[in-house]
């Protein structure tokens, strides 16, 4: 019978926490977490040219996907496709960013339900931060 790769206790391949100190999915040994990552070997300033994440990690925390182009439910990159997202490019569902489309988000340039622009915006509730915080 497996053991728990945390406290070793004894556990069945089906379970997936531990009864005695709640690691998940205790019968494998080098658990990371769940969920889906890519992230390419290539690189640029650091930074991997893709990185894909739609993963929580083994603390049940979202990993963020962090590179040139971000795609997954939290995302920072030059490029970011994301629910929560910084980018300089930004297509986001809430979202800072240089210039973005987005639902909620503050940006230079953006088009957006909900926005907080600098240069020029678009949308339904859309205001500059000049406007809003008085004309700095």
């Amino acid at each position: 019978m497996p053991t728990c790769r945390e406290c070793k206790q004894e556990v069945t391949d089906q379970d997936s926490k531990c009864t005695q100190c709640g690691a998940r999915y205790p019968a494998i040994q080098t658990w990371d977490g769940w969920g889906y990552e890519y992230k390419s070997k290539a690189s640029l300033l650091g930074l991997p040219l893709v990185h894909i994440s739609f993963k929580y990690g083994p603390n049940q925390r979202p990993v963020p996907a962090v590179g040139i182009l971000s795609v997954g439910q939290f995302g920072m990159g030059i490029i970011n496709v994301s629910q929560f997202g910084i980018g300089v490019f930004s297509l986001s569902q809430f979202t800072i960013a240089g210039y973005a489309v987005t639902q909620v988000g503050a940006a230079f340039s953006l088009v957006a339900q909900v926005g907080l622009y600098v240069d020029e915006g678009y949308g339904q509730v859309v205001k500059s931060a000049a406007e809003v915080f008085g004309g700095f």
